[in-house]
């Protein structure tokens, strides 16, 4: 019911605002001076990029689905089963509003032809204001959903960073580019699993957090990128 973020969408904003900042910084934090450590220079300043650049002596280029490494991580299973859950009474307030909305336009379309104009009038009303309250809850209910989910996918990426950081610098890998967006939204026309560092990160990722994985049988590994049901169309006015 909930018309939950799409993980296109996801990916967009928390690859862009997170990614990047989070590798200079974490490359930055992995290293540092000998002694009492200085104050790190902010994640997006051009010290921390070169800082990071620098340490990438690799000639390799890999892949990471940033958003699949996210969502099937077990952190990230356990995180956003949870969030699902959060929101099932909500989704099931909707589910009932809209069945409410749903049965007052059947009952407009059949018996439209015996109300007189004012018990129609009323009606058509009623039903409009009735979908302007399922909208606007509606719209509600995702723009929180969407905000509670892009922090979980932020929270879990700002600590996986230092892991595809030391993972890629480890195996000679110069660059990384991420293949959540399918060409040609995305920077990646073609590649091979060969390449692909999702996996190694994701066993890395559960190894560090000692989340353990969700028992068989639980909430998908990704929220679900459902649009939000509407009831049906009003019919047209009576003419």
């Amino acid at each position: 019911m909930i018309g939950m973020l799409t993980t296109s969408k996801f990916a967009r904003v928390t690859v862009a605002v997170v990614f990047g900042l989070s590798l200079f910084a974490s490359a930055q934090a992995a290293n540092p001076a000998a002694g009492a450590p200085a104050a790190a220079p902010p994640p997006d300043s051009p010290s921390a990029a070169a800082s990071a650049a620098a340490k990438a002596t690799g000639t390799k280029v890999g892949t990471i689905n940033i958003e699949q490494a996210i969502f099937t991580s077990n952190e990230g299973r356990k995180d956003f089963e949870a969030l699902s859950k959060k929101f099932e009474p909500k989704q099931t307030e909707l589910k009932g509003l809209a069945d409410e909305i749903d049965s007052l336009k059947k009952q407009l379309s059949a018996q439209q032809d015996k109300l007189n104009d004012e018990s129609r009038d009323k009606l058509v009303k009623q039903i409009e204001s009735k979908q302007k309250s399922f909208d606007r809850a509606t719209q509600d209910a995702q723009e929180d959903f969407q905000g509670q989910q892009g922090e979980i996918g932020n929270k879990i990426l700002t600590k996986m960073a230092p892991l595809i950081v030391k993972y890629s610098t480890d195996n000679g890998y110069g660059m990384i580019l991420d293949t959540s967006q399918q060409w040609p939204r995305g920077p990646v026309i073609w590649y091979g699993p060969a390449v692909d560092i999702t996996q190694p990160i994701v066993e890395a990722y559960n190894t560090q957090s000692g989340v353990p994985a969700p028992p068989a049988g639980s909430a998908a590994q990704k929220p679900a990128a459902k649009p939000a049901a509407k009831p049906p169309a009003s019919p047209p006015p009576k003419q």
